[in-house]
């Protein structure tokens, strides 16, 4: 009995872990994974008929767009926020925090409002708790975002 409960030990415990499906997920999923978590997902449709979530955090909206998509199910997404900041920014700033920060990516638009993007494989492989891990990456990096940018909600 006790060779069991090692052998039970010495399992990862990533092979617990809730699987995605294959080839990702659908926006209604990515909403609904959202949803589950206490945030609100709104799922809206762009001019050009493409269709993202309306999110927020933390005080600050964000955006979750959908790539890599075969049928309805897509390979990665990310997450995207810009602040009107009237044209504070410039890309002289967004570099620093490029350099600074590794998993997100920050950049002034063409009128120098600051923008941070934060990009997340779904396929092939992963788990709802890696999306979460990753979830929490790009909240904390919102977060020291929106003071690097003197930003407040």
């Amino acid at each position: 009995m006790a060779a069991g409960l090692v052998a039970l030990a010495l399992v990862p415990a990533a092979a617990w872990a809730k699987d995605l499906p294959a080839g990702g997920l659908t926006l209604e999923e990515v909403a609904s994974w959202l949803q589950a978590a206490g945030y609100k997902a709104e799922i809206q449709t762009s001019d050009d008929g493409t269709r993202n979530i309306y999110s927020a955090t933390d005080g600050v909206n964000f955006h979750v767009y959908t790539y890599d998509c075969k049928e309805a199910r897509c390979g990665s997404l990310q997450f995207s926020v810009g602040f009107s900041t009237k044209g504070s920014s410039n890309a002289a700033a967004m570099n620093d925090w490029n350099r600074q920060n590794r998993w997100t990516r920050a950049y002034a638009d063409t009128v120098n409002d600051p923008w941070i993007e934060y990009d997340v494989d779904l396929s092939p492989g992963g788990s709802y708790e890696i999306l979460d891990d990753q979830f929490t990456i790009w909240r904390q990096a919102l977060g020291r975002f929106t003071k690097y940018i003197n930003w407040t909600p």
